[in-house]
């Protein structure tokens, strides 16, 4: 990691590079290793919810519903693996940002807001030198990227973007959607998947969202449920 990147390291950080060194160590047949790896880095995206608990289990739900996706898709076992670990770790890159830029739910100032985009990107550094996640940081960098390419880091558009990034950008806006009064997760899912579509073709891929809307809201119910 390049430590010059921000000037307040959150303590976090460094126990999490400790934590995915010793599971970049590891030497195991590929099967075994990614099984291996799915159960360390659920316990290290523990470690991200401890240090910003207003978003605790947004990475195991991101995790469940981008792993569907990819699932509808055909994703080979490789891609599906890479799709889990960066759902899992994508919001890491706050954890690179000055305590008072990590608070959900907090107005911020243009500037502010300019240093809170640059989160993806600097979660792709932190994770990039670990050879077993190396792909998994490309889908971290460009999980904010938008299909008409007005998003962040780079600007990037449509089928430029990564489709691991683009199926991230789904599940992670699926899953983040906050439906206040509405306590039924049937209903709020209902809610969430007409708010995806009217950003459909602008900040998502289209063919994405009409993949997730053509599923049964009790379906996506489940299987959030059961991961978090």
């Amino acid at each position: 990691m390049r430590t010059n990147v921000v000037e307040h390291i959150e303590p976090a950080v460094l126990t999490i590079q400790g934590l995915l060194g010793k599971i970049d160590r590891l030497r195991l047949p590929a099967a075994s290793r990614r099984d291996l790896e799915s159960i360390l880095v659920r316990q290290v995206s523990m470690e991200i919810d401890r240090t910003l608990p207003w978003q605790a289990g947004h990475s195991t739900g991101t995790a469940a519903i981008a792993g569907l996706i990819g699932e509808w898709l055909g994703l080979d076992g490789s891609e599906l693996h890479d799709l889990k670990l960066a759902a899992l770790l994508h919001d890491i890159g706050l954890l690179m940002l000055p305590a008072e830029l990590r608070q959900g739910g907090k107005a911020h100032d243009p500037a502010s807001y300019v240093a809170i985009q640059n989160h993806s990107r600097l979660g792709a550094n932190l994770l990039e030198p670990f050879a077993f996640l190396r792909n998994a940081s490309v889908l971290i960098a460009h999980h904010h990227e938008w299909w008409d390419g007005s998003g962040y880091p780079y600007g990037i558009r449509g089928t430029f973007i990564p489709l691991g990034a683009r199926i991230l950008a789904v599940a992670d806006t699926f899953e983040a959607i906050q439906v206040p009064n509405t306590p039924d997760r049937a209903l709020r899912n209902h809610i969430a998947l007409r708010i995806l579509r009217v950003a459909s073709g602008t900040q998502f891929d289209p063919n994405l969202v009409n993949l997730l809307c053509r599923q049964s809201v009790p379906d996506l119910f489940h299987s959030v449920s059961t991961e978090q």
